[in-house]
């Protein structure tokens, strides 16, 4: 995990938003490899190890590969030039290296990943049942299928992107409470959040 990640991190559960402590064991360069993440509120203490951060209710993975481009992702998502995080969750975040391609400068969150995407330079990897992200701190967020047709993901996706940014979704309707829509084609949507 790309330590500078730690600051945009949250607790998962349902209280105040604050900050996560990271107490390091091993380091790589300025990747986290293993460690713990505590949160001054709870007291939930999450592990690190591979670089991975385990909040845990991660749902099962999914089967299905994206049906979305690298190209169609950051389209989609309107981001361009350098600076911040774009967040793929799900099957989007197995297409994460021709994403970083076409986005230097733009760090990648891959939440809930392929099995076979790692924690390495380019990407961070956490994995949870809904986004620890901090409110309003991301440039987009792309939710792969079943993701984009789960209104607690969509309404977490709209919380973390800054305002004014786009979510993508690939499969189901985002509800217009928490996304106003822009476009929907060939079962993938594109919005922003409702404020």
């Amino acid at each position: 995990m790309f330590i500078e990640l730690t600051d945009h991190l949250r607790c998962p559960e349902d209280h105040e938003e604050q900050f996560l402590v990271l107490l390091p064991d091993r380091l790589d360069g300025r990747s986290v490899k293993q460690g713990h993440l505590g949160c001054p509120v709870c007291g939930r203490t999450f592990v690190l190890d591979e670089g991975v951060v385990d909040f845990g209710g991660a749902p099962q993975s999914e089967d299905a590969p994206t049906a979305l481009s690298a190209e169609a992702m950051l389209a989609l998502g309107g981001v361009t030039g350098p600076g911040g995080y774009f967040v793929l969750v799900g099957s989007p975040a197995g297409r994460w290296r021709e994403v970083s391609e076409q986005l230097p400068g733009v760090a990648l969150v891959a939440v809930n990943p392929p099995a076979d995407v790692a924690d390495e330079t380019g990407i961070s990897v956490l994995r949870g049942g809904r986004l620890p992200l901090k409110s309003r701190s991301m440039r987009g967020v792309v939710l792969g299928t079943g993701y984009a047709a789960a209104e607690g993901w969509v309404r977490d996706a709209a919380r973390v992107t800054l305002p004014g940014l786009r979510v993508v979704g690939e499969g189901g309707t985002p509800s217009p409470d928490s996304i106003e829509l822009l476009a929907s084609a060939e079962g993938v949507w594109v919005g922003i959040p409702r404020r």
